[in-house]
């Protein structure tokens, strides 16, 4: 028994301290034919000068024009734009977001969050999904003999009311018309153009970012996040860390393609098909140059076919919401995909995690971090009686155990005897075979749910930047360790309450020392919600060990041997 609680609590620590390396976002093996984007075939990015004209924006005379912008002047919005030699910047601005759009390219070059700030040092303005000089999507056309970059081709802009701007240009391709229409109250930007005389099978190539603007305390920890994720019409999503494609290297994923996204730890910008009956072509992924060892670029192109010459599709450019995005449909609620292979099961679980979370903040109004304290007090309370079944099997085990080494020595060499004689044993005292397996489970039960929350806090973004007591941020570590110092002390009070009453064993006393101090270093790096969460678990849980451990002094817990039958005496011979 004492082999199976060490090797349950080292897989507990192995498990817990691996599971970013056990469960990696899949890597799409490269596949032959795959094309470059037009962004990614120079050594500046698509777009640059967008930002280099004037600007008018389009619903308030206070939003904010583009970052690097100079603010100018533009025409008013009732009258339609004469096309400038100069590029002209649009800025829409709505209740969630202001988007930018530049004349040259009709490209999409900027989204500032209204509903989220930096939380840089230093840091006051809202968050900026571009980075400078990097527009968020470009275009080209491809041919069956030729691709031609839309990213240089200046667009006369025509602004149609206050939500929606359209763009126009004779190209070598033919004469191009682009529009965007901003959907109220969201994120979304509708798309919809067309292309006259294109050659027949030409496709529109829409370049996703190459990558989105940091606005987190921990920069390194957000471009670690930095990634393309993708949902075949067929498969579940998948995802692409920047850093698992090695520069010049390409990967070629095939249609047919609901959407892909450009994602960081908490915003990303999705082009999702308007339905699934009308799916994108191919999308190609290719490994950019790298100025450091933090991976900060990479390039992903879709291919949207033009059927009739048209096109139509919606970009989604903000906050990982979770709720937001489930009400886009499409899966775009699974943009992180989680578990890597066991991404069936964890997937699932994760979302039943994140909706208990959210509808516990909603129904009694509480901070995340109160949340997460009644959370990890529910848990504990609804698996009571399993906790207490389970932990009630271990001391039978125990009372057992002696009787279970004298079959196993006494029948060691007869084994069809040996199995007879231990179910025998465990008929007796009401087990069976499997409660050595139920005896390890006061340990496991709470570690699906620990898993659920290890994921889910990677990418929610309902907990970014959430204070709670001395904590700055739940979803980054404790600044000051008191919470991993807190889940090792009541993780070994449990161990010390639980060997009360146990016959002395030196390797169960040695975990019960070794294994706090193994999982403290592990949840060093845990967010600060995870341990807050897992020493709240700790914690309710005294009281139920304690109560066990006054039951097995109670019941002396003596080793339970079978004595032999007495003899029987002979007439005559003496007593």
């Amino acid at each position: 028994m004492t082999r199976r609680i060490i090797l349950a609590a080292l897989l507990i620590g192995i498990v817990l301290w691996l599971t970013p390396i056990l469960f990696p976002t899949p890597k799409t093996p490269p596949r032959a034919g795959s094309v470059l984007p037009p962004s990614a075939t120079s050594g500046t990015p698509s777009g640059v000068a967008a930002t280099a004209g004037t600007t008018t924006s389009v619903g308030s005379t206070t939003g904010a024009a583009a970052p690097n912008a100079p603010v100018m002047q533009g025409a008013s919005a009732s009258t339609p734009a004469m096309a400038t030699a100069r590029p002209e910047t649009t800025t829409i601005v709505g209740p969630r977001a202001e988007l930018r759009f530049s004349s040259l390219g009709a490209t999409f070059i900027g989204a500032t969050m209204k509903d989220y700030r930096s939380l840089q040092r230093n840091g006051s303005a809202n968050v900026e999904l571009a980075r400078p000089n990097e527009p968020l999507l470009t275009y080209a056309i491809a041919t069956s003999t030729d691709t031609i970059p839309l990213a240089g081709t200046p667009f006369t802009t025509r602004r149609l009311g206050d939500g929606a701007v359209e763009y126009d240009a004779a190209t070598r391709a033919g004469q191009v018309t682009l529009r965007y229409a901003i959907v109220p109250d969201s994120y979304v930007v509708r798309v919809a153009g067309t292309l006259q005389g294109a050659p027949a099978g030409s496709n529109l190539l829409v370049a996703l970012p190459q990558g989105l603007r940091s606005a987190e305390a921990d920069t390194v920890d957000d471009a670690r996040h930095l990634a393309i994720a993708y949902k075949r019409k067929t498969d579940d999503a998948k995802g692409v860390s920047f850093s698992r494609v090695d520069p010049g290297k390409q990967e070629l994923i095939p249609g047919p393609i609901t959407w892909a996204v450009t994602k960081s730890k908490y915003f990303l910008v999705a082009v999702a098909a308007r339905d699934t009956a009308h799916p994108f072509g191919p999308l190609t992924i290719t490994g950019l140059p790298r100025a450091s060892k933090a991976v900060t670029h990479m390039a992903g192109t879709l291919q949207v076919p033009l059927g009739d010459g048209g096109f139509s599709f919606d970009v989604y450019a903000g906050p990982q919401e979770w709720r937001r995005l489930r009400a886009l449909g499409r899966d775009l609620d699974t943009a992180n995909p989680y578990g890597g292979f066991l991404q069936g099961i964890v997937q699932p679980f994760a979302t039943l995690v994140m909706r208990a979370l959210l509808w516990l903040h909603e129904t009694f109004r509480m901070s995340y971090g109160w949340v997460l304290v009644l959370f990890g007090v529910m848990i504990r309370l609804l698996t009571w009686p399993l906790n207490q079944s389970a932990m009630r099997t271990s001391l039978k085990m125990q009372r057992i155990q002696p009787e279970l080494q004298e079959l196993q020595k006494k029948y060691r060499s007869d084994p069809q005897r040996l199995n007879a004689e231990m179910m025998r044993l465990y008929k007796e005292h009401d087990m069976s075979p499997f409660s050595s397996l139920a005896g390890c489970m006061p340990m496991l039960i709470p570690m699906p749910i620990l898993f659920a929350l290890f994921f889910v806090f990677q990418n929610t973004i309902e907990f970014r930047g959430v204070p709670f007591l001395w904590l700055p941020d739940i979803s980054l570590r404790d600044p000051y360790y008191i919470l991993p110092v807190l889940m090792g002390i009541s993780m070994f009070l449990l161990s010390w309450i639980g060997m009360r009453g146990v016959p002395p064993n030196p390797q169960a006393k040695m975990m019960a020392y070794v294994m706090p101090i193994v999982m403290t270093v592990i949840f060093f790096r845990f967010p600060a919600g995870l341990n807050l969460y897992y020493t709240v678990q700790n914690i309710v849980t005294i009281p139920q060990q304690w109560m066990l451990s006054k039951e097995r002094a109670k019941a002396n817990l003596r080793p339970v041997v079978s004595t032999p039958a007495p003899a029987r005496v002979r007439r005559g011979s003496q007593a």
